[in-house]
């Protein structure tokens, strides 16, 4: 497919032997604009592949390639061949297929395969306009520099098995005279990569096959857009790329073992693009950082790669809905800061052990067991150099990535977002409690998107807002968690009580009695469940209302006038609350506790058991 580049509704897109057509994304019609032969012409011949090319010098002309290349100026209205016949003009049924050429009524002959001599690869170099590259499926590549008005012919390549399929062509971004070419010789059994580079427009070759491995059969290349150096190949077991111009690949870590027939990057994002002969596409998001990676950095105890302006906005939930489980969908990239991150070396602690060992190193494992476990800490400061989140990073060696999501820590990791603005991120390891800067301060920026019809006048005051009710957030749920905590030990002092036969179950009723207290605190709390189990409607609780406050975390709009009455309501309650549950805690189930303790009631949670040698039972 291609898409206009000044208006992304108009999409042009094909199917087997050169259908194609333009379509409208506004209307939802379908032009059909395949070249049709006029009268006098051979039967125009496409592959199953046919190539499509958007000239990137004008966004209204297409190229499209079958025996000949044909050239449209008006968005494919009307087409004019520009070459003859690009092929060797090899008959297909002179070809030997299992070492003989097949008879007429051989079975299925010729069905659902490419007619062969088409043209397969084409490219225009961005740099200069009318220098085109076209490759056939019976090894040749047409080099034109005037736009079609002269053709030079390549037809033997240095390496490269005599009428081997070109599988791609790319010209370079960044000289006008450096092109590429991947060859696949897989269908006479030969799984080799086959990798070129030319820096004159092809008039001679040289291999940029480097050390990739025996049997990756090479389909698509294409070359980064801000490091010449970089390229990218897609193999039939996976994919590649290279720093040094194709010395040394490396594998991309992530995508299945497949034919990566198809890559595009999206040059504003850096997000590569990998289409498969599974049918799977797969997007490889910001690669930036491999762009600007250099030895230095790489050797130094740690590294922060450049930090892509963070987008400041309220993330959709938006799930399938109603569609049903049939309906498709794909993660979105993660939201927030990305944060990628180079460790020379793993951060671990405690004792080696011998992997060789024959028998348990017990010492060892004992020291391990009873040592803190290092880690690294990402350290997020706002513009005044205060913390405002601590994340967790990887701490296995290489390059790892970790995402912020733009909040402050409020309980479960979860809290309000933190105003738009400039920030710093460092990267420290903590060992044996002992804490060591290993990189940064590395800058970023928070930019808020305002997407909103309702943005605030003054972001700070309602930070503040949310930081107050963020104080209060916390503080409910810590008595909460007291409150369940006193409430089990409660029912356990029940219990122990009723199987101890000398103690006074009297203790018991005074477990209940607080029982009920801790109830009625609760019901404070977390509102009276009676109502609801009868359908009847009830007064929220203190809790309740926080929640109401809390959803203002997810807004950019201000908080709407019922959020904060909610705050001033379960504020204004709140500290009443928690001093009764404190008194109960802290007084009144300590008391108990003791008297407990003398009457020899076993042990309970909360409690540390009590116990003196006896000889006799």
């Amino acid at each position: 497919t291609q898409v206009d580049p000044t208006d992304p509704n108009i999409v042009y897109s094909q199917w087997q032997y050169g259908g194609l057509v333009r379509h409208d994304r506004r209307s939802g019609e379908n032009v059909d604009i395949k070249p049709r032969p006029v009268p006098g012409d051979p039967p125009y011949v496409f592959n199953w592949d046919a190539p499509l090319l958007l000239s990137p010098h004008s966004h209204t002309r297409l190229y499209f390639g079958g025996r000949r290349l044909y050239r449209s100026d008006d968005r494919g209205n009307s087409w004019r061949a520009i070459t003859g016949d690009l092929s060797r003009g090899i008959d297909r049924d002179t070809l030997e297929v299992f070492g003989k050429v097949q008879p007429v009524n051989a079975v299925a002959k010729h069905a659902s395969t490419s007619i062969y001599g088409n043209t397969v690869a084409l490219s225009e170099s961005p740099l200069v306009e009318g220098l085109i590259y076209v490759g056939t499926d019976d090894g040749l590549v047409h080099v034109t520099e005037d736009d079609g008005e002269t053709w030079r012919k390549i037809d033997a390549f240095p390496g490269i098995p005599h009428m081997t399929y070109v599988s791609c062509l790319t010209a370079s971004r960044h000289d006008a005279s450096t092109v590429y070419a991947a060859f696949d010789n897989h269908k006479n059994g030969d799984f080799a990569p086959y990798l070129l580079k030319s820096t004159d427009r092809g008039q001679t070759w040289t291999s940029i096959v480097g050390d990739l491995g025996e049997r990756e059969i090479s389909y698509s290349l294409v070359e980064d857009h801000v490091r010449p150096e970089l390229l990218f190949l897609g193999t039939e077991f996976g994919a590649f790329y290279t720093l040094d111009g194709g010395e040394k690949w490396l594998k991309i870590a992530g995508l299945p073992t497949i034919a990566v027939r198809d890559i595009d990057i999206q040059r504003r994002e850096n997000d590569l693009a990998f289409a498969t002969f599974g049918r799977g596409f797969y997007i490889l998001d910001d690669y930036s950082p491999i762009q600007h990676v250099t030895a230095g950095q790489l050797a130094a105890p740690a590294h922060i790669f450049p930090i892509k302006e963070a987008l400041f906005y309220v993330p959709s939930r938006k799930g399938r809905g109603s569609q049903g489980a049939s309906y498709w969908t794909a993660k979105n990239p993660p939201f927030g800061a990305i944060f990628t991150v180079h460790l020379k070396d793993a951060v671990k602690n405690g004792p080696e052990l011998d992997k060789q060992a024959t028998n348990p190193e017990y010492d060892k494992l004992r020291e391990k067991e009873r040592t803190r476990p290092a880690r690294v800490m990402l350290t997020i400061r706002n513009e005044r150099g205060t913390i405002v989140r601590r994340l967790e990073g990887k701490t296995s060696k290489g390059i790892s990535r970790t995402n912020w999501d733009l909040r402050y820590a409020a309980g479960g990791g979860w809290g309000p977002y933190v105003l738009p603005g400039e920030y710093t991120l460092t990267v420290e390891k903590e060992v044996d409690g002992e804490v060591t800067e290993l990189a940064g301060p590395e800058a970023f920026t928070v930019k808020p998107l305002a997407l909103g019809t309702f943005q605030p006048d003054d972001r700070r005051e309602i930070r503040e807002f949310h930081g107050r009710v963020a104080r209060l957030h916390l503080a409910a749920q810590g008595a909460q968690r007291a409150l369940r905590e006193t409430r089990s030990q409660l029912e356990s002092i029940e219990s122990a009580v009723f199987n101890t036969p000398t103690a006074d179950p009297k203790l018991a009723k005074r477990a209940h009695d607080l029982l009920v207290e801790l109830k009625d605190i609760d019901e404070q709390l977390n509102g009276d469940p009676l109502p609801g189990r009868f359908a009847d409607p009830s007064l929220p609780g203190i809790r309740e209302r926080i929640r109401l406050s809390m959803a203002s975390w997810g807004m950019t709009a201000p908080p709407t006038e019922t959020q904060r009455n909610a705050y001033d309501y379960a504020a204004a309650d709140f500290g009443e609350v928690l001093e009764e549950l404190r008194t109960l805690i802290e007084e009144d189930v300590r008391a108990l506790k003791r008297d407990l303790d003398a009457a020899g009631v076993p042990w309970t949670p909360g409690r540390l058991p009590k116990w003196e040698r006896a000889e006799k039972f």
